[in-house]
């Protein structure tokens, strides 16, 4: 449980990793409630005496016509219809928060000389930004689509971006087809439909004549394309990069994020759901995470491979449509990435945040990855649309080090350079350039020869051995998955030439998963398969190879179900246990206000209060769900259809249920899950698992006590044992068995 002294911890730890990128935005904060100033004032500093009434020619009591002369309105206006800019093509919808980045050690400092990642002493500051990249900025958090995954590191020696996504391929291998893709993925030009999702005719159209694309499907086509929260997505750099180290070697490079939390998704129904009864939930769900002290944490690694052994690999390490597998290039964890404040305005922060992927610091470099090549030109190209010429002078953008260059002028020059010298050479030697010995950036002198030709090598012509590779990692529920998924894509399509034909591409990665979605739409089921399937596998590409080594609840938003006449003892040492172990506990009612207790009648002022009433929140929105004891209480909920529909979306979506008493007769009568064993013995306090589903007669104040929470395997009491549950995200096993086909959700 979060002590008093535990908040004040809190509080110097956050006062103590107040980085210098915070500190550097103080300057352009501004909090109206202590600005010591009267009151309104226009652009230039007037105050403003009315901020109701244009100016007008009137009568009293007849309306004339308003006047130009009103500058205080003409500017107010003015304003307000520039008030935006261009969203971004891709990525449009993000959410943003600030946070530090540490390396553990110097271990490093065989690659690379940038002090960033081998100066264990420094407190890097950093900026992430989360997004989606089909929708606009007005689409929901929850739909199937690839996740960005951006941080900008404010480096002693300039600002360093991995402009990354949650999926370490992408559909393409040459930035020149870029245009072509994100014009197919996009809402169909005829009519600006769909928005938010890739179910639609051009997509799979595209990706039907680009096999390239056939791995990076997969990944999206998984649970991958549906995360459970942007705090426990793995984040990676996509592309290959160089790292030089101080003897002049270099290394081929790739960047990973992996989530503290392990790397968690929703189902299909619960994603789609929520994009209508909650389309923000991704962003409040990280805003929630951090003002409750649970920061988002990953831990980050590199893959690194000699220059020497560039061709040593059946596939080509530039190639972006493919991974490195870590059986032949190991993860090496060097470091943590931590996000502990939010933003305290979203447009200057998180809208005017820019990054690129060709901003590197001395000791990182660029391969010729033949994607990387076109980003490094794309992203500069971007930000200069969007923002202007003088965007890295924006607050969220500069560099915590100093800048001195002779760039000048342009729309919205912010600094102020004193002095006549804007040039070098120059007579006063202002603005020398830095040798590469002092710091300044150095190219490695590298030979280049061959010929012009617009083709690719012989390794990046074969497309399926990954995307096999991915399918065959999978666990069972996770292969289901993915063939719920093309087939609900596919059926959205309906022209015959585009959904009768994409199992032609599926036929070259597994003979069923291709059967499976052709029938599943009505497309041409192949006889045989298009090539055999190799049969590896690697336990790193399944989810589950991400979770945490210790179980844990941090952050998990657990539902307690009540009505008047529950149990008050249970309901306060559920939330306590719970609250130990950092999860958060939400009373859901039959109205937001007190809920009283049995022996409590409705004047009275005992009770807890309900933080939402059913009609207020849906199912989709927590982790897990309680139901405690009570007679009049369990026989309240099972007279409340929505109560009803609660637990079985609940059960539908593979969520951990407890219950304990009468709330387990509830579960047993009015809800009836298919199945499901439960306590049979409601004076007894032994506890019953059984898919998730964790039942008990009793917990009384001799169980509360006993029943301290440790998320093991081998726990008995009721809360560890459900905390256990918690901790698996889902009990696919209901899903596998059929039991979720049995109940209407």
């Amino acid at each position: 449980m979060t002590s008093a002294i535990t908040n004040a911890a809190m509080q110097v730890f956050t006062a103590a990793t107040q980085t210098a990128k915070i500190a550097d935005l103080q300057r352009d904060i501004i909090d109206p409630s202590t600005k010591p100033t009267k009151g309104l004032t226009n652009d230039h500093g007037v105050f403003v005496s009315d901020t109701d009434n244009w100016l007008k020619a009137q009568d009293h009591g007849t309306v004339g016509p308003s006047l130009l002369e009103d500058h205080m309105a003409r500017e107010k206006i003015h304003r307000f219809d520039h008030e935006r800019i261009p969203e971004r093509v891709v990525h449009a919808r993000g959410v943003g928060a600030h946070g530090y980045f540490k390396v553990y050690n110097d271990s490093a400092a065989k690659y690379t000389y940038a002090p960033v990642l081998t100066d264990s002493s420094r407190t890097t500051p950093v900026f992430a930004r989360f997004s989606t990249v089909q929708g606009s900025r007005g689409s929901a958090d929850t739909v199937r689509d690839v996740r960005g995954f951006a941080v900008k590191f404010y480096t002693q020696e300039g600002n360093w971006d991995i402009v990354g996504n949650d999926i370490p391929v992408f559909f393409i291998q040459d930035a020149i087809k870029f245009p072509d893709f994100v014009h197919a993925v996009k809402p169909e030009p005829h009519n600006e439909v769909p928005q938010g999702q890739s179910a639609h005719n051009n997509f799979w159209d595209y990706v039907g004549l680009q096999p390239e694309s056939a791995h990076m499907i997969m990944w999206v086509m998984s649970d991958r394309g549906i995360p459970r929260s942007l705090r426990m997505m793995q984040g990676f750099g996509v592309n290959t990069y160089m790292l030089m180290n101080a003897k002049g070697e270099r290394y081929f490079v790739k960047f990973h994020f992996l989530p503290e939390l392990g790397v968690h998704s929703l189902v299909w129904d619960e994603a789609l759901k929520l994009a209508g009864q909650d389309p923000d939930f991704h962003r409040k769900d990280l805003e929630e995470a951090i003002t409750t002290g649970a920061y988002p944490k990953w831990k980050f690694a590199i893959q690194t491979i000699p220059e020497a052994r560039e061709h040593d690999f059946e596939f080509d390490i530039l190639d972006a449509t493919k991974v490195w597998p870590e059986e032949l290039i190991p993860l090496e964890i060097i470091g943590e990435m931590v996000l502990n404040r939010t933003v305290d305005e979203y447009f200057p922060e998180t809208e005017q945040v820019a990054f690129c992927t060709s901003h590197v610091v001395p000791g990182i470099g660029f391969s010729n990855d033949p994607l990387l090549q076109g980003r490094n030109f794309s992203y500069l190209d971007t930000q200069l649309t969007r923002l202007g010429v003088n965007w890295q002078e924006l607050p969220i953008n500069r560099p915590v080090c100093p800048v001195l260059n002779f760039q000048r002028d342009g729309q919205l020059r912010h600094k102020i350079t004193k002095g006549s010298i804007n040039y070098w050479p120059n007579r006063q030697g202002i603005g020398r350039p830095v040798p590469t010995s002092e710091g300044g950036y150095a190219d490695f002198p590298q030979a280049v020869q061959g010929i012009k030709l617009r083709e690719r090598g012989h390794k990046f012509q074969e497309y399926f051995d990954q995307a096999q590779l991915f399918y065959n990692s999978l666990a069972p529920h996770e292969k289901a998955h993915v063939v719920a998924a093309i087939s609900f894509e596919l059926s959205h399509c309906d022209d015959p030439v585009v959904y009768e034909t994409y199992s032609k591409i599926l036929n070259n990665i597994d003979f069923d998963l291709a059967r499976e979605v052709a029938t599943n739409v009505g497309g041409i089921v192949p006889d045989r398969p298009a090539r055999q399937n190799h049969g590896k596998s690697t336990p790193t590409l399944s989810q589950l190879y991400y979770a945490p080594k210790e179980p844990t609840i941090v952050s998990r938003r657990i539902a307690i179900l009540l009505a008047d006449g529950f149990s008050m003892a249970e309901v306060e040492g559920l939330r306590a246990a719970f609250k130990a172990g950092q999860a958060t506990t939400w009373i859901i009612g039959p109205r937001r206000g007190w809920i009283h207790p049995k022996g409590e009648g409705s004047g009275s002022s005992v009770g807890v209060w309900a933080d939402h009433h059913f009609e207020g929140q849906r199912s989709t929105m927590y982790d897990a769900f309680i139901i405690p004891s009570g007679p009049e209480h369990a026989q309240n909920l099972a007279q409340n259809g929505r109560t009803v529909h609660w637990i079985r979306e609940a059960f539908g979506h593979c969520k951990a249920i407890g219950a304990l008493g009468e709330g387990v007769t509830f579960l047993r009568e009015a809800v009836q899950l298919p199945g499901v064993q439960f306590a049979h013995d409601l004076r007894s306090n032994s506890v019953t698992n059984s898919y998730g589903v964790v039942t008990a007669g009793t917990y009384d104040a001799g169980s509360i006590v006993a029943d301290t929470l440790r998320i093991e395997q081998d726990s008995k009491g009721f809360i560890s044992t459900f905390a256990l549950a918690v901790s698996k995200h889902r009990c696919y096993e209901r899903e596998l068995e059929g039991l979720t086909a049995k109940v209407a959700y």
